[in-house]
């Protein structure tokens, strides 16, 4: 390859100097030709005269060259930070736009984040140069600032395209300016701009930039004795967690409703529940029969386990299913024989029913004897069923028991409603109140400083919800029947049975009272008062209603029982109607 001669050299130097400058120019040549395709601002003079109260009265001379667009925009600067719990706002307001030369005049503004976006159109799209006259109204520009008040206002900028000349004016009648400045640039920007001065009276700043660029504004200052103008500043609160949970008198009367709501509530369940206690406390001795009667002791009459547990606690649960079929088979209606585990390998027991009328059954017994020995196929009755083998189906059937036993407290005039509705519209209510407070509690957090207010609606929702468990309340006479139920339970939970009492007969009062044991979760206690009758009574190797595999005696009751309990329990709960109780 031949060297490159001198002369060639320099002919290539100009080239490469126009290849470099034309490669670093391009980007700024691009953006000037893209200005140049949406217009430019020849000319944009701003006169502000100050009115009463600071009001800014503005007439806006714009002379734009149009490429073929049908309208230009300009923003105002409208919000800035003042604290963290407010802004400072600035109102445009009765914006209107004429021109004398066919220029746009339809006027549009919006709210964008801290600004407020004017756009003004035309019906077709221009080209060349238009004259556009805009008249608009500012106020909080005015600061007051001890013996002087400040006016300071963006009055030309904001523009998507270069603005080539801006001028503005500010004054007022009979207005004396004291000190007058000014910033170009950025907004905030603190570089001062071409040129200020006021007039030879005083009356007037005048203001001048050239060449701003895309986004700039130019910033005019006029400080005037105080009183001047009587302007004031403008504020809106910011929308922050802080400001939205806000305390105010709204916020605090609404918490004081809330308290007054709950205090209430807690007044009107002493009424309700503590009616109970007071009934167990006066009315223990009334009623069909009282619950002792010297060292006899004995459940209120015609009452059975399943209602009792149903009256202590309100609700028709797993215990007071269990405690039912120990009592049908207590009654004589069913037999519950415990396999051998060690030939089955496994701890279970056959339910067995016996041909019994069921006249004197409740109806709630009567469905559960019934679901116990129904199959599940076909429907029709079987005369065994192994408690391992109670499946899904007789989740069903379970539902149709636990609402007989809610209706049969209703009927013997316990319970004016039944409790598990009145828990469940108490409790609905309250599920809804929270749901609303929730939602009322958003909204009110973004548009407002009321956010504690939707937060009393939830916490008054929810102390509904919890509070509607206890809203079920017994009758007087259910009260009564609790009090004698109350005194059966504290001689049970003694585990002595009555002295005098061996043998058969103790076995009998064992298993009459075994089942309310049962709803008292005081099957181990009781069962201690039959543990040595297997030795002391012939023939107690077995009860009549519950049958042992072989080697098995009334010493090994309390934990056959035990286990039996759980398993029942177990059984019932794995169906859906008694799963979460």
């Amino acid at each position: 390859m031949r060297p490159m001669s001198g002369r060639s050299r320099r002919a290539a130097a100009p080239l490469l100097a126009a290849l470099l400058l034309l490669g670093t120019a391009t980007p700024a040549a691009g953006e000037e030709a893209r200005h140049r395709a949406s217009g430019r601002v020849l000319s944009d003079d701003v006169t502000l005269t100050i009115g009463p109260n600071g009001v800014a009265r503005a007439k806006e001379t714009i002379v734009y060259e149009f490429a073929g667009a049908r309208s230009f925009e300009r923003s105002f600067l409208t919000r800035e930070r003042d604290s963290d719990t407010r802004d400072r706002v600035y109102k445009v307001e009765n914006v209107r736009a004429s021109s004398p030369d066919g220029g746009p005049t339809q006027v549009g503004t919006a709210t964008d984040g801290d600004r407020t976006v004017l756009k003004v159109a035309a019906a077709a799209p221009l080209r060349g140069r238009r004259t556009v006259l805009l008249e608009y109204d500012v106020r909080g520009t005015v600061t007051p600032m001890g013996m002087r008040e400040e006016l300071r206002w963006a009055a030309v900028g904001g523009w998507k395209v270069p603005v080539d000349s801006a001028k503005a004016t500010v004054g007022g009648p009979a207005m004396v300016v004291r000190n007058i400045n000014c910033f170009a640039g950025p907004p905030r920007s603190a570089i001062g701009c071409t040129q200020f001065f006021t007039n030879h009276t005083h009356t007037q700043g005048m203001f001048s930039q050239q060449n701003m660029q895309p986004g700039e504004h130019l910033t005019v200052v006029v400080g005037y004795p105080s009183g001047t103008t009587r302007g004031v500043p403008l504020y809106e609160q910011r929308r922050t967690l802080a400001t939205a949970f806000s305390v105010n008198a709204i916020t605090m009367g609404s918490l004081l409703a809330l308290l007054a709501l709950l205090l209430g509530g807690f007044g009107l369940l002493y009424l309700l529940r503590g009616r109970d206690a007071r009934a167990v406390g006066r009315h223990a001795a009334e009623g069909d029969r009282p619950a002792v009667e010297g060292a006899e002791f004995a459940p209120p009459d015609g009452v059975r386990p399943g209602q009792i547990g149903t009256l202590i606690d309100e609700q028709a649960d797993v215990i007071d299913v269990t405690a039912t079929i120990v009592d049908l088979a207590v009654r004589a209606y069913l037999l519950i024989e415990e396999e051998d585990r060690a030939v089955t390998g496994r701890t279970d027991w056959t339910l067995r029913r016996l041909d019994r009328p069921a006249d004197d059954l409740l109806p709630y017994e009567r469905l559960l004897l019934d679901a116990l020995f129904e199959n599940g196929t076909d429907g029709a009755q079987r005369a065994t069923i192994k408690l391992s083998e109670l499946d899904g189906a007789f989740a069903t059937r379970l539902a149709k028991v636990r609402s007989a036993m809610y209706d049969d407290v209703v009927e013997q005039g316990w319970f004016a409603r039944r409790p598990d509705t009145v828990r469940s519209r108490w409790t609905t209510a309250g599920i809804v109140l929270a749901v609303l407070g929730v939602a009322g509690t958003v909204g009110l957090a973004v548009f407002t400083d009321l956010a504690l207010v939707g937060l009393a609606v939830i916490v008054g929702g929810a102390a509904l919800a919890v509070g509607g468990q206890y809203m079920p309340a017994k009758t007087a006479r259910g009260a009564t029947v609790l009090a004698h139920t109350i005194g059966f339970q504290h001689h049970l939970a003694q585990g002595e049975a009555p002295e005098g009492i061996e043998g058969p007969q103790r076995i009998a009062l064992f298993s009459r009272y075994l089942p309310y044991a049962v709803v008292f979760d005081l099957v181990g206690k009781w069962a201690a008062t039959v543990e040595d009758t297997g030795e002391q009574a012939e023939g107690a190797d077995n009860l009549y209603w519950y049958e042992g595999p072989a080697e098995w005696d009334l010493s090994k009751f309390a934990e056959s029982m035990r286990t039996f309990t759980l398993a029942t329990s177990g059984a019932i709960s794995r169906t859906r109607q008694f799963r979460s109780l």
